[in-house]
C-alpha cells in the first residue's frame, strides 16, 4: 500500500482516486475550494462533476496543501492545464527531493507553449515528474468500466511504479518513454476535437468525422514528429486512442464545446454552457505557435483557431478545408509509372 495524494478534485481526479483507494492505497484529495472538500466531508460524491460514484467513507479530503503533499510517495496533479503553474509553485517547497508527481492533465502553456510536465519541472525541479494519459473518460473510469491508459517518465523504474500503483482489472497500464509524445497527442486531440465538435454541430455526419479524425492524426503526428516525438506514440493509446474518443464520446467537454459552436454559439457561451474547461481552446492557440515555428502545416487546426478567434463562420472554416490545393494523402509514397 503507497500513501498517494490527488491535487485537485474535478471529475478526473476524483475517479482516479477513487480507483487508487480500490487498489488499497491510502489516498488523499486536496481542493483549494473549501465549499469542494466540505461537500466531499459530507456526502462523499461529487454531485456536480461525477455524480453517481460513490467515494470511500475513510478517503480524507483537504484544503491544506502541506497535509496533502508531505509524506506521501505519489502525488496525482489533476488540476486544469491553466491552473498547472500556480498550483506548482505553491507545491514546491513543500515537495521532497525525488517525490514522484504524475500530471494527468492534458494543454501546453498558452504563453510558454510548454507541455504540462515541463511546467511541472520548472516550477519542481527536485521532482520526478511522470505523465499518464489516454482513452479514458473520468465518467467510464469512476463505474470501473474497462480503460487503458500510458504512464510515461524519464525512467523506466518511475514509470513502472505508476503503473503498478494504478493498473487492476479494469484499467490497465502501459509504459513509455515518450513523454512529449503522449503529451502532444493528449494536448493536440482536444483542438481536432473541438472541430469534431463543430461538424456534429453543422449536422454533418461519419464521413465528416472520418475525416477529421484521420487528416488530425497526421497533423498532430507531424508537429510532434517535428518537435522529437516518435511517430509510434502518436499511432498509439496517447495519440489516435486519445484522439477518436474525444472526438466521439459523449462525455467529452472539447466535442460538445465545438458542436455548440457549429450550432451557433460563440466561443464563450460554449465554455460557459459545458461548465467545465475547454482545454482544446487553450492549446489551439499553443499549436498554431508551436506550427510556425516548426514549420508544419497544420490546415485543421487553423481553422479551429479562426472559428475560436477570428469569429469565422464553422461552415466557411470547413469550406475551406475541402476547397485547399489539390494534393497527395502520402507524398513519401512513390509512382509506380513506367
Amino acid at each position: 500500500m503507497a500513501k498517494v495524494a490527488v491535487i485537485g478534485a474535478g471529475s478526473w481526479g476524483i475517479a482516479l482516486a477513487k480507483l487508487l483507494h480500490t487498489n488499497g492505497h491510502e489516498t488523499t484529495v486536496w481542493s483549494i475550494m473549501e465549499e469542494e472538500i466540505r461537500m466531499l466531508q459530507e456526502k462523499h460524491e461529487h454531485v456536480d462533476k461525477l455524480p453517481g460514484v460513490r467515494l470511500p467513507d475513510d478517503m480524507c479530503f483537504t484544503t491544506s496543501l502541506a497535509d496533502a503533499v508531505r509524506d506521501k510517495e505519489v502525488l496525482i496533479l489533476a488540476v486544469p492545464s491553466v491552473y498547472t503553474r500556480s498550483t506548482a509553485k505553491s507545491m514546491a517547497p513543500l515537495v521532497s527531493e525525488k517525490q514522484i508527481i504524475v500530471c494527468v492533465a492534458k494543454g501546453i502553456e498558452d504563453d510558454t507553449f510548454m507541455t504540462i510536465s515541463d511546467v511541472v519541472e520548472e516550477e519542481i525541479p527536485q521532482a520526478d515528474v511522470a505523465v499518464m494519459c489516454g482513452p479514458s473518460h473520468a465518467e467510464e473510469v469512476g463505474i470501473g468500466l474497462p480503460t487503458t491508459v500510458v504512464a510515461g517518465a524519464r525512467t523506466e523504474a518511475t514509470a513502472k511504479k505508476i503503473q503498478d500503483l494504478f493498473m487492476n482489472d479494469v484499467f490497465r497500464v502501459y509504459t513509455s518513454p515518450d513523454m512529449l509524445g503522449m503529451e502532444l497527442g493528449g494536448s493536440l486531440k482536444n483542438v481536432i476535437a473541438l472541430a469534431a465538435g463543430m461538424a456534429d454541430g453543422l449536422g454533418y455526419g461519419d464521413n465528416t468525422k472520418a475525416a477529421l479524425i484521420t487528416r488530425g492524426i497526421t497533423e498532430i503526428t507531424g508537429l510532434a514528429v517535428a518537435m522529437g516525438a516518435h511517430f509510434e506514440t502518436l499511432y498509439g493509446l496517447t495519440g489516435i486512442g486519445d484522439l477518436i474518443v474525444t472526438c466521439e464520446s459523449k462525455h467529452s467537454r472539447n466535442r460538445k464545446a465545438g458542436m455548440l459552436i457549429g450550432q451557433g454559439y460563440t466561443m464563450q457561451q460554449a465554455t460557459e454552457e459545458v461548465k467545465m474547461v475547454v482545454e482544446g481552446i487553450y492549446s489551439a492557440k499553443a499549436a498554431l505557435a508551436l506550427a510556425k515555428k516548426y514549420q508544419v502545416e497544420l490546415p485543421i487546426i487553423e481553422e479551429v483557431n479562426a472559428v475560436l478567434f477570428d469569429d469565422k463562420p464553422a461552415k466557411d472554416a470547413v469550406r475551406d478545408l475541402m476547397l485547399r490545393e489539390k494534393k497527395a494523402e502520402h507524398s513519401s509514397l512513390e509512382w509506380g509509372d513506367r
